[in-house]
């Protein structure tokens, strides 16, 4: 145990001429000193009443001057031995030369081609040299031309979906992906997947291509085999889903909600229905690998979809089901409101 020696009243007094001139630190670790006389002098008691660890107040202590309070100021950080420049300025101009000649390639690249010059030099000393350039600003870096960020085009109709916006009943949210379909090497065709939020229900469209007229052919085929009304449709931001299918969207009074990028796990309904898609029809289909071949039976695997498949997701019902049980729990709670 240290052993710790207090200082004397007249020395206490004749420190507090200096207090003026403390930092908030220096008050801070006087205080803890004071209150660590004033309450028996017992160390562990005054480290757990600052937070702070017996070794830290041992070090304000033995630093700590009666005299001179500016002792227990910070002290300053640096190292007393730094280390030494080693290397010389014809390696200091071979590192620059080289690397202004080649601005992106890193330490262990300009080692090699230091070394094919007749020039050993660790990868190490490499770096501390381009360090050196950097913070003398004697390196010149290139400007950067070119953005790793995409265009945002401007939406003419489509907005994000807001807050308080939500799905309560069939119809208020359909979300609406693209998938690609590839049934044999070297043939690839598109789906227009759309799901219902609150029902699940889908309506799958099969295309050559993703444009915004296929696209928007598909959200006709949407409104015309969906039992409800569509009153908002949730996309990513394709291109397919810009031009003609916001024009057709407004002139349908749609909304039109577009997801933020890199963002699909907002549209995880109509992600799981593309892997439903993929695993469940096209995986064991037989039809021609056309548009046309895949037209009729995908119409068919719809209404399976639809009528006949459970959904865990609706309680092993079918979307149909739901959407039945849904009216008639709906009609009944108008009838009881009115």
């Amino acid at each position: 145990m240290q052993n710790l020696t207090l200082p004397s009243r007249n020395q206490r007094k004749l420190s507090r001429l200096h207090l003026g001139d403390l930092s908030a630190e220096a008050k801070k670790r006087l205080k803890c000193i004071d209150w660590h006389r004033a309450h028996g002098e017992n160390v562990s008691l005054t480290s757990r009443h600052f937070g702070i660890s017996r070794q830290t107040f041992y070090r304000w202590w033995q630093r700590y001057d009666p005299h001179d309070l500016r002792t227990l100021e910070d002290r300053p950080c640096r190292p007393r031995h730094c280390r030494k420049v080693s290397w010389t300025p014809a390696e200091v101009l071979a590192v620059r030369k080289v690397r202004e000649r080649y601005p992106f390639w890193g330490k262990l690249k300009l080692v090699v081609l230091l070394a094919r010059e007749g020039l050993s030099l660790s990868a190490s000393r490499v770096g501390r040299i381009l360090s050196y350039l950097k913070r003398t600003r004697q390196l010149v870096e290139p400007l950067r031309r070119t953005s790793a960020r995409r265009r945002q085009w401007k939406r003419q109709y489509a907005t994000r979906k807001p807050r308080e916006y939500q799905a309560t009943a069939p119809g208020d949210i359909v979300q609406i992906d693209t998938m690609d379909v590839r049934p044999e090497p070297g043939v690839v065709l598109k789906q227009f997947t759309t799901v219902d939020v609150v029902s699940r229900w889908s309506v799958p469209t099969i295309a050559s291509n993703a444009t915004a007229t296929l696209a928007t052919r598909a959200l006709a085929d949407l409104i015309a085999r969906s039992p409800f009304p569509i009153r908002a449709i949730q996309v990513d931001g394709g291109s397919e889903f810009m031009a003609e299918f916001e024009d057709a969207c407004q002139k349908n009074a749609i909304l039109l909600f577009a997801l933020p990028p890199r963002s699909p796990k907002l549209n995880g309904r109509v992600e799981r229905a593309n892997r439903t898609y993929r695993e469940e029809f096209y995986n064991c289909s037989t039809a021609t690998p056309t548009v046309a071949g895949f037209k009729a039976d995908l119409l068919a695997w719809e209404h399976t979809y639809n009528h006949v498949r459970p959904h865990q997701a609706l309680g092993y019902l079918t979307p149909a089901q739901f959407l039945s049980r849904w009216t008639k729990q709906h009609l009944e709670d108008l009838s009881r409101t009115y």
